[in-house]
């Protein structure tokens, strides 16, 4: 395909806009998140180096043009300043899911995931990291508003607060549906080898 050919796709194809992301590393060469993962529209990565805010590293074979210049599309950025982590993790369903490995709490299976209040809220339970844990919609509903001794169900851990390193962790086991080969040696460089 000619560049006016791929130029012209990208105009009729919205979807094309969004098919070659960048890969965002920190300024440590760490992705920014691993679930979800740092990625930003070409558009934004390509700009961004235009600003001298990132360092592209790695590149997609395909090319856009302007009038005047021919740029290959980012598939690898990095910030050229680090951005320091966040330290808390926010209470979402998203990050409560990622803790708990996206599994039933009680039963360990993995489809059809809600939350349940080990201490019900009917009893004084409280939403909070230590109180809520992942569960399947047979388990919560064979739970109800009892006790967990009462419902004769156990959990698999004790439900706590994560880190911002742990659920970082958790993420990198879960990779998103589509890893362009660029990108993988800088998801899973720092991970411990097996001996």
């Amino acid at each position: 395909m000619d560049g006016a050919d791929f130029r012209t796709e990208f105009v009729r194809d919205p979807a094309a806009l969004r098919s070659h992301p960048a890969l965002v590393l920190n300024a440590d060469f760490r992705p920014l998140s691993y679930y979800p993962l740092s990625l930003w529209p070409w558009q934004e990565a390509i700009k961004a180096a235009w600003l001298d805010r990132v360092d592209i590293v790695a590149e997609y074979d395909e090319v856009v043009r302007s009038p005047s210049t021919v740029i290959k599309i980012p598939s690898v950025v990095v910030l050229k300043d680090y951005v320091k982590p966040q330290k808390r993790v926010a209470f979402t369903r998203f990050n409560l899911f990622l803790r708990d490995e996206f599994c039933c709490q009680y039963c360990g299976s993995k489809g059809d995931l809600t939350f349940d209040h080990v201490v019900p809220r009917a009893r004084g339970g409280v939403t909070s990291w230590e109180n809520v844990v992942a569960a399947c919609a047979p388990c919560n509903l064979a739970k109800g508003s009892k006790s967990l001794h009462r419902s004769g169900l156990t959990l698999r851990k004790p439900p706590r607060q994560p880190s911002s390193e742990e659920l970082r962790n958790y993420g990198r086991r879960f990779p998103p549906n589509h890893l362009h080969e660029s990108w993988v040696d800088y998801l899973y460089w720092d991970a411990e080898l097996e001996a």
